[in-house]
């Protein structure tokens, strides 16, 4: 079974003064260097979508990947910019595996319980309580290679959401107790997630 990870990184930041979130530190640590710790894969199977920011901001690290040419941005472009450069690849993975790169508290179970549940099905994603996380999912490669194509013709669904409900996507629980998929948008969201380390 061969994975590859793909890190959703490229927003802009606006609501935090139009930073980098994925060189935020949290603990000393940037953001994106916890989700890599956390995803656990082997070095080179990771690559990072970096929308329409600078890659040269993000060398030294997994690959960057910038957005397709399209009418479209968000996690939905992100992932299908992904899944556009591994298709040019000599071997493409059986799964993606996706996050956002503002969880710091990734749980180190998130791909073995996502692999878990997913069974025959196309996609798996993180739910807490009543709040699901569609950056935060298991896709089955082959269900999604087709997503470049969509996104070039302006027929993709709108947003990943819409994406696994067309899957029949699987929720997957986990405990809120604190959310491990607690993401940062605002300032106030990183001095919240900056005090959990205490």
């Amino acid at each position: 079974m061969t994975i590859a990870g793909v890190i959703l990184a490229g927003g802009q930041g606006q609501r935090l003064g139009g930073v980098r979130k994925a060189h935020l530190k949290l603990g000393g640590v940037m953001l994106i260097d916890r989700v890599i710790r956390a995803l656990a894969l082997p070095p080179g199977a990771i690559i990072v979508s970096i929308g329409h920011l600078n890659p040269n901001a993000f060398a030294g690290g997994p690959v960057p990947v910038p957005d397709l040419t399209a009418d479209i941005g968000g996690p939905l472009a992100g992932l299908a910019a992904a899944v556009d450069y591994l298709l040019m690849q000599r071997e493409q993975p059986e799964f993606i595996i996706g996050s956002a790169v503002d969880v710091p508290f990734l749980p180190s179970d998130f791909l073995a319980r996502l692999q878990t549940r997913l069974g025959d099905g196309a996609a798996a994603y993180a739910q807490v309580g009543d709040t699901f996380y569609p950056t935060n999912a298991l896709w089955r490669f082959s269900a999604i290679t087709d997503l470049p194509q969509l996104v070039r013709s302006g027929t993709a669904p709108k947003s990943l959401k819409h994406l696994l409900q067309s899957l029949d996507a699987i929720a997957v629980d986990w405990p809120d107790t604190p959310n491990p998929f607690a993401n940062i948008n605002t300032m106030a969201d990183l001095i919240a997630l900056s005090r959990r380390l205490e």
